[in-house]
């Protein structure tokens, strides 16, 4: 009986092998380029099935300790369960597929540095997720039930025992003795997120151990004199403190410009280039969005999950408080929303003056499109005309911060098809590509999406040097990481992109082949400011980066931590070499790695990266980066007791800030307004820009008669979402209640201002007339609301008191 347990045990987890190697191979076929041969993807569909087999027998081996427990009780139960159990596992590597066949990456701990929103949020936008995809995600259970029945009733047991024996005994010696093997693109995408995981979570274990000495408690901190000013030889000097906007422009790698692989398709940045310093061996300092500011703006260290992601910020600078302290205006613009990766938070520790993120838009812009109504926000052109159309307002000098969007998935933007046409016309013409064009053409859209985004930066820069200021102005253009659904060449190419310093003030245009890194721009334009302009210079900095290497030859001599995703630090770059998953590779003249073998060097590596993590590690979480100091400003947020966060440990776990929110307006509701309060804090904390909760706790302020502090939560939440009705009636509601009709009628305008046509809005502003005795006034507004809804009761009984 035992036998006969363990043989249909055995038959299931066959199933499961057949349909994770199917998908290998789905896998395969949905990637198959032109330049694949024969033999490697003979190769890749061997790879796959052994890789399949290691990871079903993990899963067997797992599984059977609670399937012989369930088969005491009941062997039919034991033996849905684990069929239940697969059907989930082939969902999940189905997904995962999906997910790597777009992104051309593997799942891993990345999805643990995610919230909730931002998973939703990503995923909306993928075409991956599409209504065929959905179909499959209901096919794929089916057809593993069909191989359980016919593992079951048609196939002999000794059959695929002997099958699997044999695959096992070629998959041991390849899993250990082969590095190549190993290579995450032959993974199966279930083991892969699961060994990334507990990587994870075993390195956040180790201790890492920096122990400081009495007089190093801060072991970032130097002489702020350490950093040289390398860029003020290549600049006339001007009387005035120059103008600095910083472009992050999403996904730019630096294979997409400079006549690299698969340059052709930014015109305008190839011709800005020539005009420009230009480092050519760049790179980011993470792989995804999350970490582009914290690295650029402030050289700071990474912490577990990125620096935005640190749950206590720690005590930093950036050029953002440091130049605003020297007197410039700063402003953040990006077409989404700054709440996503927690960028919001950053920028209002850093006391930024003016944010404009997707709330601030209005009608007069146009939004972009998306995959079944998401929208990721405004497109280039548009966040670029929202740019120029605040700068007029703003005192100098300035330091700007721009970041696009539009070169992302899914890859929508205004004007597509006539892009699209603009990259057939290209590939029509005699111009020669490294790559076939037929590859290009198969990834048009992408080819697209960066045409329209250089030409949006053509026009920004082109309406910008009609200005009185730009002779006075340094551009910084940059990539925040490489374009992410193109394959990528090797382990360093995802962070490779261009750095380009554009300015009228230049003395001439200069490439650099020596290799720097988003961590040492803000070292280095602040030493420029600070030696040439009159500049409040701070005594000691934590820069993480050393500033910009300016010599023309190829060399490196920083140590750059690379943080591949949300989920820890694997990648190192040591003067020539990468180390990149305890592999080491050396890094040539054209930025391109090949694997070595060389245990002394690569001992010498792995010890600077110990230390390098040890030290991240330290001052992130001891909050050591800097003591005290005189631009720094700690973050307006609450503090809660222990019973406080008791109450919210019980109330939030496991939810979304969405789901929270809703418990607090209904606590609300209910009259237990002060716990109401204690949630709204607690989703204000984490997101400064959640309306609804600044509101809700305005609302409730108001409530109980605290009106100075309610008008000053819903003035600030009007001011963040300029364009949000609710704001609006909320604030009418204070003045209404606390009798200042005056202000009711500022705070209605501003409404019509911004082309919001709400009929409450109407309402109450006529109202607030009524009160005031200005009666032709509320008339005029009762007439046009009653002209729309004539049945409305409460409008019509407002008209027959005007009129009495």
């Amino acid at each position: 009986m035992m036998k006969k347990s363990l043989v249909a045990y055995l038959k299931v987890l066959a199933a499961l092998l057949v349909m994770i190697w199917l998908l290998g191979l789905f896998e395969v076929i949905t990637t198959f380029k032109e330049t694949d041969t024969v033999v490697f993807i003979l190769k890749v569909v061997l790879y796959k099935l052994l890789h399949a087999v290691i990871t079903v027998l993990i899963i067997g081996a797992l599984l059977f300790p609670l399937y012989c427990l369930l088969g005491l009780g009941n062997k039919k139960i034991a033996e849905i369960l684990l069929v239940v159990l697969g059907v989930f596992l082939v969902i999940g590597e189905f997904s995962l597929v999906k997910y790597s066949t777009t992104t051309l990456l593997n799942l891993g701990a990345d999805l643990l540095g995610y919230s909730y929103a931002d998973i939703y949020k990503t995923i909306a936008s993928s075409k991956s997720f599409s209504i065929v995809n959905y179909l499959f995600i209901l096919t794929i259970p089916l057809l593993f039930l069909v191989l359980v029945y016919l593992f079951k009733k048609k196939i002999p047991a000794k059959h695929f025992l002997k099958t699997i024996l044999g695959l096992l005994i070629l998959a041991l010696p390849l899993k250990f003795f082969n590095s190549e093997f190993n290579e995450t693109v032959y993974q199966t995408k279930i083991s892969f997120l699961a060994v990334d995981i507990l990587k994870f979570k075993l390195d956040k274990l180790q201790t890492h151990n920096y122990q400081p000495e009495e007089a190093n408690e801060y072991p970032l901190l130097k002489s702020s004199e350490e950093t040289k000013d390398v860029l003020g030889p290549f600049f006339n000097r001007t009387l005035k403190k120059p103008n600095i906007v910083v472009i992050v422009m999403e996904g730019l790698g630096t294979e997409f410009v400079d006549g690299n692989s698969y340059s052709g398709f930014t015109p305008y940045i190839d011709n800005l280039i020539t005009q420009s310093l230009y480092w050519e061996n760049f790179v980011s300092n993470t792989g995804r969005t999350f970490g582009v500011l914290p690295s650029l703006l402030g050289s700071l260290p990474f912490g577990d999950t990125g620096f935005l992601e640190i749950p206590k910020t720690p005590s930093h600078l950036s050029l953002f408080n440091i130049l605003k302290a020297n007197g410039y205006t700063t402003s953040y613009y990006t077409g989404t929303q700054s709440s996503f990766d927690k960028i919001i938070n950053f920028l209002e520790y850093n006391s930024v003056d003016f944010i404009v993120d997707e709330n601030k838009y209005g009608p007069s812009y146009v939004k972009t499109g998306g995959v079944d109504g998401f929208s990721w926000g405004y497109p280039d052109a548009e966040m670029f005309k929202k740019v120029v159309s605040t700068l007029k307002n703003k005192k100098q000098p300035r330091l700007d911060v721009i970041a696009t969007l539009s070169n992302h998935e899914p890859f929508v933007f205004p004007e597509k098809e006539t892009y699209k046409k603009k990259v057939d016309s290209i590939l029509k013409t005699s111009r020669t590509f490294e790559v076939p064009k037929k590859e290009i053409a198969n990834k048009k859209e992408i080819y697209a999406t960066l045409l329209y985004s250089d030409h949006s930066l053509k026009n920004f820069m082109e309406s910008y040097k009609e200005r009185e200021d730009f002779d006075n102005t340094i551009f910084v253009i940059t990539g925040d990481h490489r374009l992410i659904p193109i394959e990528q060449k090797d382990k360093l190419c995802r962070f490779h992109v261009p750095l380009l310093i554009y300015s009228p003030m230049l003395k001439k245009a200069q490439r650099f082949k020596s290799v720097s890194s988003h961590l040492d721009v803000a070292p280095s334009i602040y030493s420029f400011l600070t030696n040439n302009y009159t500049f409040e210079p701070l005594k000691q900095t934590a820069w993480l980066g050393i500033g910009l290497d300016t010599t023309k030859s190829f060399r490196n001599i920083h140590h750059i931590g690379l943080m591949r995703y949300k989920g820890g630090l694997k990648d190192f770059i040591y003067g020539e070499y990468l180390f990149s998953d305890g592999e080491l590779y050396k890094i040539d003249h054209t930025f391109e790695t090949h694997p070595i073998n060389n245990d002394k060097i690569l001992s010498k590596v792995k010890k600077s990266f110990e230390a390098f993590k040890a030290i991240n590690k330290y001052v992130t979480e001891q909050d050591k980066i800097y003591p005290d100091v005189l631009y720094e400003r700690k973050q307006d947020k609450i503090q809660f007791t222990e019973g406080e966060q008791k109450i919210i440990r019980e109330v939030t776990e496991g939810k979304t800030f969405d789901e929270v929110f809703l418990i607090a307006r209904s606590k609300a509701f209910d009259g237990d307004r002060v716990a109401a309060r204690l949630l709204c804090d607690f989703i204000l904390n984490n997101m400064p820009n959640h309306a609804d909760a600044r509101i809700l706790k305005g609302r409730t302020l108001s409530w109980d008669g605290n009106y100075k502090e309610a008008e000053k939560l819903l003035l600030n939440a009007v001011e963040r979402h300029p364009f949000y009705d609710d704001a609006y009636i909320a604030l009418l509601d204070l003045y209404w209640w606390s009798g200042k009709e005056t202000k009711s009628i500022v705070v209605a305008q501003e409404a019509y201002v911004n082309e919001i046509k709400n009929p409450e809005i109407s309402f109450k502003l006529a109202k607030a007339y009524q009160r005031l005795q200005q009666k032709r006034e509320a008339l005029k507004i009762i007439d046009s609301l009653l002209t729309l809804y004539p049945d409305n009761k409460e409008y019509v009984a407002l008209e027959k008191i005007l009129k009495e």
